[in-house]
């Protein structure tokens, strides 16, 4: 009889990141402690010298200073070794180009990872992809070392940068403000307010006596400015 296979261990948005310590093409690492005040992008991938990597990397790097502006420190993880690591990424340096961009430098630290623990508990081995290559997992982290959202992708599927920064930037705003946003929102569009909690906020919101616009009592918007959500987050250290 075929045995299931090991349950895959995630952690859940509210939870606290999984500490570990790690070796990196950086130094050694104490995560999430030594990010203690910074967003934290933790993002892994299958392997390295494969093709679909290479071009994430060469994105993530890039935009490695955007992040920074937005508070974020990026961590890279692999379950190759400390040397293949190196290899690559001065191979990504010397050889590769990729929408423009050549002689990129990865600066942030890429974790060795050749026991897959780390990779584990954060349920990065999914056993229906492979069961000795890490997904395409994305984790934001608060400066406080809270999970706060998760991005899946398969072994085929290259991630949308765009999309990774727009996320950070939305949590950011949702944190700074107390907002929801709405699909596919970004900064300068109009943001969402929780329901109203009483009968008399619903009539208050409906006869438009709060800042806001209301289509009906439990869907209201209001105006935030982009230069105040970016002068806000962007300046957030």
């Amino acid at each position: 009889m075929e045995q299931n296979p090991t349950p895959v261990s995630l952690p859940r948005i509210g939870d606290k990141a999984p500490a570990f310590k790690a070796v990196t093409t950086q130094g050694d690492i104490d995560f999430p402690k030594q990010y203690e005040g910074s967003w934290v992008i933790l993002f892994s991938h299958p392997a390295d010298f494969t093709p679909v990597c290479t071009t994430e990397f060469i994105s993530f790097a890039s935009m490695e200073k955007q992040f920074a502006e937005a508070n974020c420190k990026l961590v890279g993880l692999s379950v190759d070794g400390l040397y293949s690591h190196i290899a690559w990424l001065r191979t990504i340096k010397e050889k590769i180009s990729y929408r423009g961009h050549k002689d990129v430098e990865v600066n942030f630290p890429l974790i060795e990872d050749i026991t897959m623990n780390v990779a584990k508990a954060y349920g990065m081995i999914q056993p229906g992809e492979a069961s000795t290559k890490a997904v395409r997992a994305v984790f934001y982290i608060d400066p406080k070392g809270v999970v706060r959202a998760m991005i899946y992708y398969p072994l085929s599927l290259g991630r949308n940068f765009d999309e990774i920064y727009r996320a950070l930037i939305a949590l950011q705003t949702a944190d700074a403000f107390g907002v929801a946003t709405p699909a596919d929102w970004r900064p300068g569009d109009d943001v969402i307010l929780g329901a109203a909690g009483s009968c008399g906020a619903a009539k208050n919101r409906m006869e438009g006596k709060e800042d806001m616009v209301c289509q009906d009592w439990f869907f209201c918007t209001r105006k935030l400015d982009k230069e105040k959500v970016l002068s806000t987050v962007l300046k957030k250290k």
